[in-house]
């Protein structure tokens, strides 16, 4: 494995972020670690053009991490709806409250104070220290393991705990002494706009001339990371039950997928649905069934939508002995809360006709 000179290195990322890199990103340019945090919180496994809308949203409620601290959990699930990966959502919350609670709503200003708040990991502890606080501290998530590992020629399998510490190691020893935070920006836009998973414009990168993987032809071998993650199949069925204007919604568990998040009913299969509704007044329709990806699973959906009759339906009153516990919700109350993506864009599609 070859190792440019960490000057050199440093100072060509250096000069592209300057000239070519991101500058106009409502995150940047600032130096208040509430709002940085709040960015690379969402970025992660998110594209930057999906978080830029729930960003500013984020920020017009919860202008400050005080804000955010006193916030009811629901809410702030709310506001995430639809961004994914809800346990980020979640951890911020709490690192709010841990934030006002123990540090008097300051956030402590090292990457290794940083890094034992919850949610809140060794990469982007080094991102907030570093934009916001100058620290010389080496960031190494997912765009920035590909700018590196191809550069230098880092073959070692990154699914190795030894290997993913070496890279680490190489990354802390090619830190500029000065501009830290323009250096991170520039390995984060690299990787983000150049440095591609698949396909990268190498023309444009300053590193091209001693890119170790692009010497070799091959650049999207790297990172070597052998472990993958086995995917699995999941079936279920869903019952959007409504009476007129009221859409029956349920809260589900703290854990597993949507943990929190409220939304339609779950049945473990579409007989088990059937057998649930046997006899019921109304009547239903079968929605086209469609698939919902997740990081591991590829989750298949039937949907079916049953309209009860007029009647007397209690807020708070369970329609059925066959439905779990929940509420009645008027549409627009429904849209308020933190819903999963797919149940948000099915009573936003009826809410449109």
């Amino acid at each position: 494995m070859t190792d440019p000179a960490p000057g050199s290195l440093a100072a060509r990322v250096v000069a592209w972020q300057q000239q070519h890199g991101r500058h106009g990103l409502p995150w940047q340019n600032t130096r208040d670690p509430y709002r940085v945090w709040l960015s690379e919180v969402m970025l992660q496994q998110t594209q930057v053009a999906t978080v830029l809308a729930y960003y500013t949203r984020f920020l017009e409620r919860f202008p400050d991490v005080a804000a955010l601290a006193a916030a009811a959990e629901g809410d702030v699930l709310a506001l995430w709806s639809g961004l994914g990966y809800y346990s980020r959502a979640r951890n911020l919350h709490r690192c709010a409250q841990v934030v006002v609670a123990q540090h008097g709503g300051q956030f402590p200003d090292s990457s290794a104070a940083l890094a034992e708040l919850p949610g809140i990991g060794r990469s982007t502890a080094a991102a907030i220290s570093a934009f916001c606080f100058g620290e010389r501290a080496a960031i190494l998530d997912g765009n920035v393991k590909r700018v590196l590992t191809r550069a230098l020629g880092f073959d070692g399998d990154l699914a190795q705990a030894t290997q993913e510490r070496l890279l680490w190691q190489h990354a802390e020893a090619l830190l500029p002494e000065q501009q830290v935070d323009v250096y991170t920006q520039g390995l984060m836009d690299l990787g983000a706009t150049v440095c591609a998973t698949r396909r990268p414009s190498c023309p444009r990168c300053p590193l091209a001339a001693d890119c170790v993987a692009l010497a070799q032809g091959a650049p999207e071998r790297f990172p070597v990371k052998t472990r993958k993650l086995r995917r699995h199949q999941r079936s279920n069925a869903l019952l959007w039950l409504e009476q007129g204007p009221l859409l029956w919604l349920v809260q589900r568990p703290g854990q597993g997928v949507w943990a929190g998040l409220w939304s339609l009913p779950e049945y473990d299969s579409v007989q088990a649905l059937d057998a649930a509704l046997a006899g019921w007044p109304g009547q239903g329709e079968w929605l086209p069934p469609f698939k919902h990806v997740l990081t591991h699973v590829d989750w298949q959906l039937q949907v079916l939508r049953w309209r009860l009759p007029p009647g007397a339906a209690e807020a708070e009153s369970r329609p059925g002995s066959g439905v779990p516990a929940g509420r009645w919700m008027r549409f627009e109350k429904a849209l308020a809360l933190g819903l999963p993506a797919p149940v948000r864009k099915l009573i936003e599609s009826d809410a449109c006709t």
